[in-house]
């Protein structure tokens, strides 16, 4: 399959299933089964049910899919200039 071939789509996490796999309701109304890409498990994105997702599909097989993308949360504001997702230590 080339690369050309593939088709994204959006949608919402909706289940965690066994096996790193994940039940997917696309914006189209379609449900389908998606796994997580390569470059997600090696950057270690964790996905959770409610997360928006990009999903990649090959037109061949319109069940299952790829979690390409996590997106951010909407309603997230913006952080305080002084802080950062980890704590600030100081040297010694």
């Amino acid at each position: 399959m080339a690369k050309e071939e593939v088709m994204e789509f959006e949608g919402l996490v909706t289940e965690i299933l066994p096996d790193a796999r994940y039940r997917v309701q696309l914006d189209t109304g379609h449900s389908i089964v998606a796994y997580t890409a390569g470059k997600m498990k090696k950057h270690r994105i964790k996905t959770l049910a409610g997360d928006r997702v990009t999903v990649e599909m090959s037109p061949y097989d319109l069940e299952k899919g790829r979690l390409i993308f996590r997106h951010r949360e909407q309603h997230a504001g913006p952080r305080p200039a002084g802080s950062s997702a980890r704590p600030q230590f100081r040297r010694r």
